[in-house]
């Protein structure tokens, strides 16, 4: 979604930092997540890029952070800005504490503070569990769970270190991106479930250590979505009508399902909302092979 023409910038002075406010003339609202910086791991593809264009579109200055694909985070951060929106990429191994640490050093140089963080970096290496190496599996555990703890961290260190702020009645904003698979058994892909259930849990025991502090901590828990990486699950007829089989809504999900939702978990209209997985599946979670009895 882009900015119509008539879209007003409106900038204020806050802490030493420019922030932007967005109002449209058509409603006169300022848009859901105006005035807060967003970190979101993994942006340069698949669901964080759309994640990341979703908490733009809503009014966030969002950092981008990347792993390997330096030109895509570049150009979705000049796309954000020909928009009206504020972008910075920045790379980072989200598995190397140091390196986190630097992304988050980036975002207060550049926007003063972080307001809202996606840990959404993720991986899979597949095999039959007899193949599968221990490198195979400790590298998508690495990423996958030891990469959401780490940037969970400095979130709350963050948090903690600049206090409450005026444009969103909680502290700081966390969301995991987890899977359907953190309750779905995977068979082939034992490393990458393991890292999706060992997120439901850490996800909430880290909300339940942190909400009286006001800080919301959540997951979103996708089913199939439309990405280059699962092409091979949805791109020809046959591949789709068998997934399809999976899914009880009839359709495959795109990014901006999840971008949709992200944004409502970072904003105000969630606030209650608090150690909860949000399953954004189309159904598949509700086991469809059981519809017919089993």
């Amino acid at each position: 979604m882009q900015f119509a023409a008539s879209v007003i910038r409106r900038f204020r002075y806050v802490d030493g930092y420019h922030q932007l406010t967005f109002v449209t003339p058509e409603n006169g609202m300022e848009k859901l997540l105006a005035n807060q910086v967003a970190v979101i791991t993994g942006a340069s593809s698949g669901i964080g890029y759309g994640v990341a264009k979703a908490l733009a579109d809503a009014g966030a200055a969002v950092v981008l952070n990347y792993h390997s694909h330096a030109d895509a985070a570049q150009r979705l951060a000049e796309e954000i800005e020909r928009t009206g929106g504020a972008a910075l990429a920045v790379q980072a191994d989200v598995a190397d504490p140091a390196q986190v640490d630097n992304m988050f050093d980036a975002c207060r140089a550049h926007f003063g503070t972080v307001d809202i963080v996606v840990a959404n970096s993720g991986m899979q290496k597949d095999s039959a569990f007899a193949d599968m190496t221990l490198q195979d599996w400790q590298t998508v555990l690495a990423t996958n769970l030891t990469g959401q703890f780490l940037t969970a961290q400095a979130a709350v260190k963050e948090f903690r270190r600049r206090g409450p702020r005026d444009v969103s009645k909680a502290l700081g904003k966390i969301i995991c991106m987890s899977s359907v698979h953190e309750v779905i058994p995977w068979a082939g892909h034992v490393n990458y479930a393991a890292s999706k259930g060992g997120i439901q849990m850490f996800m909430k025991s880290l909300a339940q250590e942190v909400a009286p502090e006001r800080i919301r901590v959540n997951s979103i828990a996708p089913g199939a979505i439309r990405t280059p990486i699962n092409k091979d699950a949805w791109d020809t007829v046959a591949a789709r009508e068998k997934l399809l089989k999976l899914i009880p809504y009839g359709r495959v999900g795109d990014v901006d399902d999840i971008g949709k939702a992200a944004v409502w978990l970072a904003s105000d209209e969630s606030d209650y909302v608090v150690g909860t997985t949000l399953f954004v599946d189309g159904g598949m979670t509700l086991y469809p092979g059981f519809a017919d009895n089993g």
